[in-house]
């Protein structure tokens, strides 16, 4: 039997766990439990993003049984707020379904309301899939579900919109896409669902997400077009529509079957918030929260947007630089792994087998101060020598890094030459055709 810990000691470790967790810069953006659907919003300055919470329950399909909500002040550093809503908080939720799938936060006159879907327990008066209200003074909680799900509306992946007249629209999905309108209290629903129109025939549709720009709307949301999901997006001059289906935002991946997204502007940049297996490439019901920069052309249309392991942000010099999350690679000799196959949590390594081998991580902020020294955590079974060049591999050459022989992880230190100061892509490459693995790299 299990000892129970008292409420006071289990909030303090808690705490402590929230308040040191960080992700960091590179995609996925959650690097400590599994993440999808995310929904990202920006309140109060920061960039909140509350997604799903997978995790694995012994059985080949989805389980997610509560939700996190995560915060960025600048998209680089992620802070882990704990968990918001837990099915086991929610009078009418079936807590055997563990079915919390994809939600949707908005703020209004002051309170913050949290949207989620999860299947009905029978003996609560209520059948089937429906979509629940949390609400809290804070966009990290407390939050306090309602006792009852929006009463008319059956269905997943919730989404809500307020349009710039004041008017609050719901989206969601069950094999069709709807949209409704919603009172002022955001609870309850003012007008009829409606299907909305136009929107492919054949193939899955979920997941909606509405955002304005420039007086276009865009209805976005993942579609089975062929095998797996891919993103696409449609567009009106009314948020409900008529809409005309326009692109695709993100072409489908043939290692996840499922893709669900969020659309943000964020001091000026536009920005896509999707998922990915990372963590989990043999079982895709196991998903990672990843964000990439979004562009439009002049005409409104959107641009496609090329999934990338770097992600965005810059990355502080003085981090330990994760070059495996690259933004290029050479076309032989360089390869990831898994740090411990058994905990893929713990990341990636890079390695290197050929001489001129190489990895690109783009975008470091060297700042304004001098820089004296660069320190690899690195391995090789033979010894081997890495070379670290500045902004492509044929620039500068700033330092040579002699791996020592050894079957261990050892941190090496070496002196830098020629630094200059500012925004620098790094290449690590190797000067040899032995075998050498590289975990971080980090300045001083």
């Amino acid at each position: 039997m299990m000892k129970r810990i008292s409420y006071p000691i289990f909030m303090a470790v808690l705490l402590l766990v929230i308040a040191t967790s960080k992700s960091l810069a590179q995609n996925p953006i959650v690097r400590n439990q599994f993440s999808a659907d995310p929904s990202a919003r920006v309140f109060r300055g920061k960039v909140y993003v509350y997604p799903s919470h997978d995790i694995n329950c012994g059985t080949n399909w989805f389980c997610m049984k509560d939700y996190h909500v995560f915060s960025s002040e600048n998209l680089v550093d992620w802070k882990d707020h704990g968990v918001i809503v837990s099915q086991d908080d929610v009078p009418w939720v079936n807590t055997n379904a563990n079915a919390m799938w994809a939600p949707d936060a908005i703020e209004r006159n002051g309170t913050y309301y949290f949207y989620f879907p999860a299947i009905a327990d029978s003996s609560s008066g209520f059948k089937g899939r429906k979509i629940g209200v949390a609400t809290s003074k804070t966009p990290y909680g407390p939050f306090t579900p309602q006792v009852a799900p929006i009463k008319n509306v059956n269905g997943i992946d919730p989404n809500v919109f307020i349009d710039k007249d004041g008017q609050a629209y719901l989206y969601w999905a069950g094999g069709d896409i709807y949209v409704a309108k919603l009172k002022e209290n955001m609870l309850e629903l003012s007008s009829e669902p409606k299907v909305i129109a136009n929107l492919p025939e054949k193939g899955l549709k979920e997941g909606p997400y509405m955002f304005e720009r420039d007086g276009h709307y865009y209805l976005t949301y993942p579609h089975v077009a062929h095998k797996t999901e891919q993103l696409e997006y449609a567009m009106s001059d009314s948020p409900m529509g008529p809409f005309n289906v326009t692109g695709v935002i993100m072409d489908e991946s043939p290692e996840c079957w499922t893709n669900h997204h969020s659309i943000i502007n964020y001091k000026g940049q536009w920005y896509l918030f999707y998922h990915h297996n990372d963590y989990s490439p043999d079982f895709d019901k196991n998903r990672s929260v990843r964000v990439d920069s979004l562009f439009f052309n002049k005409d409104g249309t959107i641009q496609k947007v090329t999934p990338t392991l770097r992600g965005v942000g810059l990355t502080d010099a003085n981090q330990e630089i994760q070059i495996d999350r690259y933004s290029k690679i050479s076309d032989e000799g360089t390869f990831t792994a898994f740090l411990d196959t058994s905990n893929t949590f713990k990341g990636w390594k890079t390695i290197f087998n050929n001489k001129n081998a190489w990895i690109q991580y783009n975008a470091i902020d060297f700042g304004t101060q001098n820089v004296k020294s660069v320190s690899a955590k690195a391995l090789s079974k033979t010894g081997s020598m890495l070379e670290i060049h500045l902004d492509n591999p044929d620039g500068p050459l700033v330092a040579q890094i002699d791996v020592p022989k050894t079957n261990k992880w050892s941190t090496i230190k070496v002196p830098v030459s020629g630094m200059k100061f500012g925004v620098h892509n790094l290449v690590v490459s190797s000067a040899d055709d032995t075998h050498s693995e590289v975990d971080w790299v980090r300045f001083e």
